[in-house]
């Protein structure tokens, strides 16, 4: 049932971001006049549909996509002479075509935050004043090494002062394999270390082995799993655990995975009340390779304002979070290109589905969120210069426009069948990826 939940929110999300993204297409090769014969809603054979002028809408059988057919779009098909095919057509107006679809997704991108944040802003509220106070260092990880230690605070960081922890997460994650220039302030003293976050072989981005100071709380419980038996609840306050005082999530792992099947003493507090619940961790691979486990998602507690922002603040703070995504995505690129990041960081279609279900389970705020982020994704992805994709038909544009002259005719077949051949093998691996974070390792 989960798995069709999952599907269900899947086709609701890409179809929404497929929809507006052929749109664009459709509406700039309408406003130039050129003739639209299919608006199709996925590929392959026509399912369903209705001709309306001399455009064929239509449902195809794989829904996972869909396309504007232009007349005379490529080389040597019926209607290449028409006076309203694509490419009859200035090559700056074909150029703007193969923009907009890309356009329009970043257009609903910022345009569903925006929305949101006139309906539900929430701002989470820094602990320690917004200072970067480290709540734990794990032994033997790039930043103990260093010679950092748990509440140091982090002053500076590759050249950004008094950074937030959303500042430091980017930069480490993004930073595998390269020197992070560090600021750490102890005890009223300052001085300058060097950190050199490394691959996570898991995640597949850079780890530095520091975590945020603050309240640490119980999220999802599994069912059966000793958590849940031993009376632990969703929300559940952390104060300590072993007698070790707890103000992150690394050391609350640390503690259960060391515990070896040995009983753990956790004090918590629950409705105003403090606890002491004991619970014995067992070997599990319920979230991949085995390990001492209790079955509970640890979270840091969050402070967070809700208010509703007027619609200049909504607009200016959306599109501030989505360059701050497009940021990240780039970086991700970058540091896959440059092998400081792994291929395995990306998610495909399985993973999003699951991400869909688990943000429409969680409520529309989180939906919302995530289809923005899933919109901005597409609209980046589809500008990469890329064969087949739109970002590889604009660079051909540019060519041509800088050659003032068109491409043969067998040169853009090859760089067509080059570009699909590297999507299929993108598709492949992003499936394989999913499916390997799915099972059990070993």
């Amino acid at each position: 049932m989960l798995v069709f939940q999952n599907v269900l929110w899947l086709l609701v999300l890409i179809g929404v971001m497929i929809l507006i993204h052929e749109l664009g297409h459709f509406w700039a090769a309408r406003y130039f006049d050129v003739r639209v014969d299919v608006f199709s809603f996925g590929f392959g054979p026509r399912l369903f549909g209705f001709r309306k002028g001399e455009t064929d809408y239509r449902f195809s059988a794989i829904l996972f996509g869909g396309y504007v057919k232009m007349a005379g779009e490529q080389p040597g098909e019926e209607g290449v002479d028409d006076p309203r095919g694509f490419l009859a057509k200035p090559r700056w107006q074909r150029l703007v075509i193969a923009f907009a679809g890309p356009f329009m997704n970043v257009v609903l991108a910022v345009a569903l935050l925006t929305g949101l944040y006139m309906v539900k802003f929430q701002k989470v509220v820094e602990p320690d004043g917004g200072k970067a106070i480290i709540g734990h260092v794990m032994p033997d990880s790039p930043a103990a090494r260093a010679g950092i230690q748990d509440g140091d605070q982090i002053v500076a960081i590759d050249g950004k002062d008094n950074p937030a922890w959303e500042d430091i997460a980017l930069k480490e994650v993004a930073g595998a394999g390269r020197p992070l220039a560090v600021s750490i302030s102890r005890k009223g003293r300052r001085f300058d270390v060097t950190v050199v976050p490394e691959l996570d072989d898991r995640s597949g981005v850079g780890f530095a082995g520091w975590s945020e100071r603050g309240d640490i709380q119980l999220g999802t419980l599994s069912p059966g799993m000793p958590a849940e038996k031993s009376g632990l609840r969703r929300g559940d306050l952390i104060l300590s655990a072993n007698g070790v005082s707890i103000h992150s999530v690394i050391r609350f792992h640390e503690i259960i995975r060391n515990s070896k099947g040995k009983p753990v003493d956790i004090v918590l507090v629950r409705g105003g009340r403090q606890m002491n619940i004991t619970v014995n961790p067992v070997l599990s691979n319920l979230d991949g390779p085995e390990r001492w486990m209790i079955g509970a998602v640890v979270e840091q507690k969050l402070n967070v304002q809700t208010m509703q922002l007027s619609f200049p603040a909504a607009l200016q703070e959306s599109v501030n979070q989505n360059m701050k995504g497009a940021s990240l995505i780039f970086q991700f690129l970058s540091g896959i290109l440059e092998r400081r990041m792994s291929p395995k960081s990306l998610e495909g279609p399985i993973r999003i589905a699951q991400l869909s279900g688990e943000a429409a389970r969680e409520g529309p705020s989180a939906f919302i969120m995530l289809m923005s982020m899933v919109s901005l994704n597409l609209a980046i992805f589809n500008l990469l210069p890329i064969p087949i994709l739109d970002g590889g038909v604009i660079l051909l544009l540019f060519i041509e426009m800088l050659m003032r002259r068109d491409l043969s005719l067998s040169v853009k077949e090859a760089v067509f069948k080059v570009g699909f051949v590297f999507i299929m093998v993108i598709v492949v691996f992003v499936l394989y990826n999913d499916i390997s974070k799915i099972l059990p390792a070993g």
